[in-house]
Protein backbone atom coordinates (compact mmCIF):
# COMPACT_ATOMS: atom_id res chain seq x y z
CA UNK A 1 0.00 0.00 0.00
CA UNK A 2 1.33 3.59 -1.22
CA UNK A 3 2.85 5.07 2.47
CA UNK A 4 1.34 8.06 1.38
CA UNK A 5 -2.12 6.62 1.28
CA UNK A 6 -1.42 4.51 4.28
CA UNK A 7 -1.20 7.60 6.15
CA UNK A 8 -4.36 9.05 5.29
CA UNK A 9 -6.21 6.21 6.81
CA UNK A 10 -7.88 7.30 9.97
CA UNK A 11 -7.06 4.97 13.13
CA UNK A 12 -8.91 5.53 16.32
CA UNK A 13 -7.81 4.02 19.52
CA UNK A 14 -10.22 3.89 22.44
CA UNK A 15 -9.81 1.75 25.51
CA UNK A 16 -13.29 0.83 27.30
CA UNK A 17 -14.52 -1.63 29.92
CA UNK A 18 -15.23 -4.56 28.62
CA UNK A 19 -16.96 -7.45 31.17
CA UNK A 20 -14.96 -5.73 33.47
CA UNK A 21 -11.57 -5.75 32.17
CA UNK A 22 -9.93 -2.45 30.37
CA UNK A 23 -9.80 -3.22 26.09
CA UNK A 24 -7.99 -1.89 23.39
CA UNK A 25 -10.05 -1.49 20.15
CA UNK A 26 -8.38 -0.37 17.01
CA UNK A 27 -10.72 1.19 14.49
CA UNK A 28 -10.02 2.09 10.94
CA UNK A 29 -12.15 4.18 9.23
CA UNK A 30 -14.60 7.31 10.62
CA UNK A 31 -17.14 4.83 11.85
CA UNK A 32 -16.47 4.92 15.81
CA UNK A 33 -20.01 4.60 17.12
CA UNK A 34 -22.13 2.38 14.85
CA UNK A 35 -25.39 2.47 17.69
CA UNK A 36 -25.11 6.37 17.72
CA UNK A 37 -24.64 6.81 13.58
CA UNK A 38 -28.36 6.55 12.20
CA UNK A 39 -26.94 8.44 9.26
CA UNK A 40 -27.40 7.07 5.66
CA UNK A 41 -23.90 6.21 5.47
CA UNK A 42 -23.68 4.11 8.70
CA UNK A 43 -22.31 0.50 7.41
CA UNK A 44 -24.09 -2.51 7.01
CA UNK A 45 -21.06 -4.47 7.51
CA UNK A 46 -18.26 -4.36 10.33
CA UNK A 47 -14.68 -6.39 9.63
CA UNK A 48 -13.70 -7.52 12.77
CA UNK A 49 -10.13 -9.04 13.98
CA UNK A 50 -9.31 -11.15 17.01
CA UNK A 51 -5.69 -11.54 17.56
CA UNK A 52 -3.41 -14.58 18.41
CA UNK A 53 -1.72 -14.42 21.77
CA UNK A 54 -0.67 -11.89 22.98
CA UNK A 55 -3.47 -9.91 21.70
CA UNK A 56 -1.67 -7.14 21.00
CA UNK A 57 -3.78 -4.60 18.52
CA UNK A 58 -0.60 -2.57 17.62
CA UNK A 59 0.49 -4.98 15.88
CA UNK A 60 -2.23 -5.73 13.87
CA UNK A 61 -2.64 -1.63 13.08
CA UNK A 62 -0.95 -2.09 9.63
CA UNK A 63 -2.92 -5.22 8.40
CA UNK A 64 -5.99 -3.52 9.46
CA UNK A 65 -5.41 -0.27 7.48
CA UNK A 66 -4.57 -2.12 4.18
CA UNK A 67 -8.02 -4.55 4.54
CA UNK A 68 -9.64 -1.24 5.29
CA UNK A 69 -7.99 0.54 1.96
CA UNK A 70 -8.51 -2.43 -0.02
CA UNK A 71 -12.00 -3.01 0.42
CA UNK A 72 -12.44 0.48 -1.07
CA UNK A 73 -13.02 2.28 2.63
CA UNK A 74 -16.88 0.91 2.25
CA UNK A 75 -16.83 -0.90 5.95
CA UNK A 76 -14.93 -0.43 9.58
CA UNK A 77 -12.12 -2.76 9.98
CA UNK A 78 -11.79 -2.86 13.75
CA UNK A 79 -9.19 -4.77 15.98
CA UNK A 80 -9.89 -5.72 19.19
CA UNK A 81 -7.03 -6.70 22.58
CA UNK A 82 -7.24 -9.45 24.58
CA UNK A 83 -9.07 -8.91 28.11
CA UNK A 84 -6.16 -7.50 30.51
CA UNK A 85 -3.34 -7.73 26.93
CA UNK A 86 -2.92 -3.81 27.23
CA UNK A 87 -3.28 -1.53 29.94
CA UNK A 88 -4.81 2.23 28.99
CA UNK A 89 -2.21 5.03 29.34
CA UNK A 90 -2.67 6.87 32.34
CA UNK A 91 -4.12 10.10 30.66
CA UNK A 92 -6.25 7.79 28.22
CA UNK A 93 -10.20 7.82 29.69
CA UNK A 94 -11.66 4.53 29.57
CA UNK A 95 -14.76 4.92 28.20
CA UNK A 96 -18.19 2.91 29.97
CA UNK A 97 -21.95 2.93 29.73
CA UNK A 98 -24.01 2.45 32.85
CA UNK A 99 -26.46 0.89 30.55
CA UNK A 100 -23.89 -1.65 29.19
CA UNK A 101 -24.94 -5.41 30.19
CA UNK A 102 -20.74 -5.95 29.78
CA UNK A 103 -20.18 -4.09 33.39
CA UNK A 104 -20.99 -7.34 34.55
CA UNK A 105 -17.63 -9.17 35.72
CA UNK A 106 -17.06 -12.31 33.56
CA UNK A 107 -15.87 -15.22 35.09
CA UNK A 108 -12.09 -16.08 34.83
CA UNK A 109 -12.05 -12.91 31.93
CA UNK A 110 -8.16 -13.53 31.52
CA UNK A 111 -8.57 -17.32 30.93
CA UNK A 112 -9.16 -18.74 27.64
CA UNK A 113 -13.16 -19.78 27.88
CA UNK A 114 -13.47 -15.76 29.42
CA UNK A 115 -12.02 -14.20 26.56
CA UNK A 116 -14.49 -15.94 23.88
CA UNK A 117 -17.22 -14.41 26.19
CA UNK A 118 -15.04 -11.08 26.02
CA UNK A 119 -15.25 -10.71 22.64
CA UNK A 120 -19.18 -11.87 22.55
CA UNK A 121 -19.93 -9.26 25.10
CA UNK A 122 -18.21 -6.62 22.96
CA UNK A 123 -19.49 -7.53 19.89
CA UNK A 124 -23.27 -7.66 21.59
CA UNK A 125 -22.84 -4.31 23.10
CA UNK A 126 -21.03 -2.04 20.69
CA UNK A 127 -22.15 -3.43 17.26
CA UNK A 128 -25.90 -3.29 16.31
CA UNK A 129 -27.78 -6.20 15.33
CA UNK A 130 -28.65 -4.92 12.17
CA UNK A 131 -24.58 -4.47 11.43
CA UNK A 132 -23.23 -7.67 9.61
CA UNK A 133 -19.83 -9.31 10.77
CA UNK A 134 -16.60 -10.91 9.16
CA UNK A 135 -14.62 -12.17 11.47
CA UNK A 136 -10.98 -12.54 10.87
CA UNK A 137 -9.19 -14.95 13.29
CA UNK A 138 -5.48 -15.08 13.73
CA UNK A 139 -4.20 -18.12 15.60
CA UNK A 140 -5.91 -19.19 18.52
CA UNK A 141 -8.21 -16.32 17.73
CA UNK A 142 -9.64 -18.95 14.78
CA UNK A 143 -10.57 -20.56 17.52
CA UNK A 144 -11.93 -18.32 19.54
CA UNK A 145 -13.72 -17.45 16.97
CA UNK A 146 -14.79 -20.73 16.35
CA UNK A 147 -16.57 -20.94 20.14
CA UNK A 148 -18.17 -17.37 19.35
CA UNK A 149 -19.94 -19.14 16.80
CA UNK A 150 -21.18 -22.18 18.99
CA UNK A 151 -21.64 -20.27 22.09
CA UNK A 152 -23.26 -17.00 20.48
CA UNK A 153 -25.74 -18.42 17.11
CA UNK A 154 -27.36 -15.16 16.75
CA UNK A 155 -24.58 -13.04 16.05
CA UNK A 156 -25.12 -11.77 12.42
CA UNK A 157 -21.63 -13.68 10.72
CA UNK A 158 -21.64 -13.72 7.44
CA UNK A 159 -18.13 -15.16 6.62
CA UNK A 160 -15.09 -16.13 9.20
CA UNK A 161 -11.46 -16.42 7.95
CA UNK A 162 -9.13 -18.34 10.34
CA UNK A 163 -5.82 -17.64 9.48
CA UNK A 164 -2.91 -20.13 10.63
CA UNK A 165 -5.45 -21.67 12.78
CA UNK A 166 -4.46 -23.00 15.99
CA UNK A 167 -7.53 -25.19 17.14
CA UNK A 168 -6.39 -28.31 17.70
CA UNK A 169 -3.57 -30.35 19.17
CA UNK A 170 -1.56 -26.91 20.35
CA UNK A 171 0.60 -28.65 23.02
CA UNK A 172 1.88 -31.77 20.13
CA UNK A 173 2.99 -28.96 17.54
CA UNK A 174 6.77 -28.04 17.44
CA UNK A 175 6.69 -24.92 19.32
CA UNK A 176 3.34 -26.30 21.81
CA UNK A 177 6.38 -29.01 23.41
CA UNK A 178 8.77 -26.20 23.63
CA UNK A 179 5.95 -23.94 25.52
CA UNK A 180 3.61 -26.07 27.36
CA UNK A 181 6.36 -26.79 30.21
CA UNK A 182 6.83 -23.06 30.36
CA UNK A 183 3.60 -22.15 30.38
CA UNK A 184 2.49 -24.64 32.57
CA UNK A 185 5.52 -25.60 34.93
CA UNK A 186 7.11 -22.55 35.25
CA UNK A 187 4.58 -19.82 34.67
CA UNK A 188 5.22 -18.70 37.99
CA UNK A 189 9.25 -17.87 37.32
CA UNK A 190 7.85 -15.80 34.35
CA UNK A 191 5.95 -13.81 36.61
CA UNK A 192 8.32 -12.98 38.88
CA UNK A 193 11.07 -12.37 36.36
CA UNK A 194 9.00 -9.88 34.71
CA UNK A 195 7.87 -8.36 38.09
CA UNK A 196 11.70 -7.51 38.67
CA UNK A 197 12.57 -6.92 35.85
CA UNK A 198 9.91 -4.88 34.62
CA UNK A 199 7.95 -2.95 37.39
CA UNK A 200 11.78 -0.67 38.58
CA UNK A 201 11.93 -0.04 35.00
CA UNK A 202 11.53 3.60 34.11
CA UNK A 203 8.74 4.07 31.11
CA UNK A 204 11.43 6.23 29.24
CA UNK A 205 13.89 3.19 29.25
CA UNK A 206 10.85 0.71 28.40
CA UNK A 207 10.34 3.29 25.41
CA UNK A 208 13.65 2.99 24.61
CA UNK A 209 13.94 -0.58 24.46
CA UNK A 210 10.91 -1.44 22.24
CA UNK A 211 12.48 0.95 19.59
CA UNK A 212 15.16 -1.05 20.02
CA UNK A 213 14.07 -4.05 19.22
CA UNK A 214 11.42 -2.74 16.62
CA UNK A 215 14.56 -1.01 14.62
CA UNK A 216 16.18 -4.50 14.39
CA UNK A 217 13.07 -6.22 13.30
CA UNK A 218 12.47 -3.33 10.97
CA UNK A 219 8.90 -2.60 11.98
CA UNK A 220 7.11 0.07 13.36
CA UNK A 221 4.65 0.58 15.83
CA UNK A 222 1.83 3.54 15.10
CA UNK A 223 0.75 3.23 18.31
CA UNK A 224 2.35 3.07 21.51
CA UNK A 225 3.40 -0.15 23.08
CA UNK A 226 4.97 0.56 26.48
CA UNK A 227 1.59 0.10 27.93
CA UNK A 228 1.92 -3.84 27.00
CA UNK A 229 5.15 -4.78 28.40
CA UNK A 230 3.35 -4.54 32.02
CA UNK A 231 3.78 -7.56 34.38
CA UNK A 232 0.14 -7.35 34.38
CA UNK A 233 -0.13 -7.87 30.78
CA UNK A 234 2.53 -10.34 30.41
CA UNK A 235 1.13 -12.37 33.17
CA UNK A 236 -2.02 -12.61 31.66
CA UNK A 237 -0.69 -13.88 28.47
CA UNK A 238 1.47 -16.09 30.02
CA UNK A 239 -1.78 -17.43 31.81
CA UNK A 240 -4.22 -18.14 28.54
CA UNK A 241 -1.17 -19.24 26.81
CA UNK A 242 -1.18 -22.55 29.84
CA UNK A 243 -4.90 -22.76 29.23
CA UNK A 244 -4.45 -23.21 25.29
CA UNK A 245 -1.66 -25.88 25.79
CA UNK A 246 -4.57 -27.59 28.50
CA UNK A 247 -7.86 -26.73 26.52
CA UNK A 248 -7.42 -26.61 22.94
CA UNK A 249 -6.53 -30.51 22.21
CA UNK A 250 -9.33 -32.06 19.99
CA UNK A 251 -10.39 -30.12 16.78
CA UNK A 252 -15.09 -29.14 17.54
CA UNK A 253 -15.42 -31.07 14.41
CA UNK A 254 -18.99 -30.29 15.59
CA UNK A 255 -18.87 -26.36 15.32
CA UNK A 256 -16.20 -27.03 12.29
CA UNK A 257 -19.57 -28.96 10.40
CA UNK A 258 -22.81 -26.58 11.56
CA UNK A 259 -20.66 -23.56 10.58
CA UNK A 260 -18.39 -24.54 7.53
CA UNK A 261 -20.20 -22.71 4.36
CA UNK A 262 -18.77 -19.86 5.84
CA UNK A 263 -15.39 -20.19 7.18
CA UNK A 264 -12.54 -20.41 5.43
CA UNK A 265 -9.03 -22.20 6.60
CA UNK A 266 -5.91 -20.91 5.61
CA UNK A 267 -2.79 -22.62 6.90
CA UNK A 268 1.08 -22.45 6.60
CA UNK A 269 3.20 -24.50 4.79
CA UNK A 270 5.91 -24.34 7.38
CA UNK A 271 3.76 -23.26 10.75
CA UNK A 272 5.14 -24.57 14.07
CA UNK A 273 1.75 -23.66 15.53
CA UNK A 274 -0.54 -25.57 13.21
CA UNK A 275 1.67 -28.48 11.48
CA UNK A 276 0.89 -29.12 7.74
CA UNK A 277 -0.34 -32.19 8.95
CA UNK A 278 -3.16 -30.72 10.43
CA UNK A 279 -4.08 -29.57 6.93
CA UNK A 280 -4.24 -32.52 5.76
CA UNK A 281 -6.59 -34.24 8.58
CA UNK A 282 -9.05 -31.46 8.55
CA UNK A 283 -9.12 -31.61 4.75
CA UNK A 284 -9.98 -35.03 4.18
CA UNK A 285 -12.67 -34.54 7.24
CA UNK A 286 -14.44 -31.73 5.13
CA UNK A 287 -13.11 -32.05 1.51
CA UNK A 288 -15.76 -29.70 0.47
CA UNK A 289 -14.87 -26.97 2.79
CA UNK A 290 -13.04 -23.83 1.46
CA UNK A 291 -9.63 -24.77 3.16
CA UNK A 292 -6.54 -23.65 2.09
CA UNK A 293 -2.74 -23.87 2.20
CA UNK A 294 -0.23 -21.10 2.22
CA UNK A 295 1.50 -20.95 -1.04
CA UNK A 296 3.79 -18.10 -0.64
CA UNK A 297 5.52 -19.05 2.34
CA UNK A 298 3.80 -16.54 4.73
CA UNK A 299 4.69 -16.98 8.47
CA UNK A 300 2.28 -17.46 11.42
CA UNK A 301 3.49 -13.99 12.48
CA UNK A 302 2.22 -12.61 9.80
CA UNK A 303 1.55 -8.74 10.86
CA UNK A 304 4.53 -8.63 11.47
CA UNK A 305 5.91 -8.54 7.96
CA UNK A 306 3.53 -9.88 5.45
CA UNK A 307 0.08 -7.58 6.03
CA UNK A 308 0.27 -6.37 2.93
CA UNK A 309 0.48 -9.78 1.50
CA UNK A 310 -2.42 -11.15 3.97
CA UNK A 311 -4.89 -8.13 3.58
CA UNK A 312 -4.65 -8.15 -0.37
CA UNK A 313 -5.98 -11.74 -0.17
CA UNK A 314 -8.82 -11.47 2.69
CA UNK A 315 -10.49 -8.40 0.73
CA UNK A 316 -10.44 -10.17 -2.41
CA UNK A 317 -12.46 -13.15 -0.41
CA UNK A 318 -14.81 -10.18 1.26
CA UNK A 319 -15.60 -8.68 -2.12
CA UNK A 320 -16.89 -12.45 -3.15
CA UNK A 321 -19.80 -12.11 0.26
CA UNK A 322 -20.66 -8.59 -0.73
CA UNK A 323 -23.86 -10.08 -2.39
CA UNK A 324 -25.04 -11.61 1.39
CA UNK A 325 -25.40 -7.93 2.64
Amino acid sequence: MDSKLEEEILVHEEFLLCGGAETQVVKCGPWTDLFNDQSVHRPKMLIFIITGNPGFSVFYVPFAKALYSLTDRCFPVWVISHAGHVLAPKDKKILTTSEDPNAQEIKDIYGLRGQIEHKIAFLRSQVPKDVKLILVGHSVGSYMVLQMLKYAPELPVIRAFLLFPAIERMAETPNGRIFTPLLCWFRYVLYATDYLLLTPCPDIVKSWLISLVLRVMNLKAELTLTNVIQPFCLANAFYLGAQEMMTIVKRDDDVVKEHLSKLTFYYGTSDSWCPIRYYDDIKKVFPEGDIRLCEKNIPHAFVLHFSQDMAEMIATWVKDNLSEI
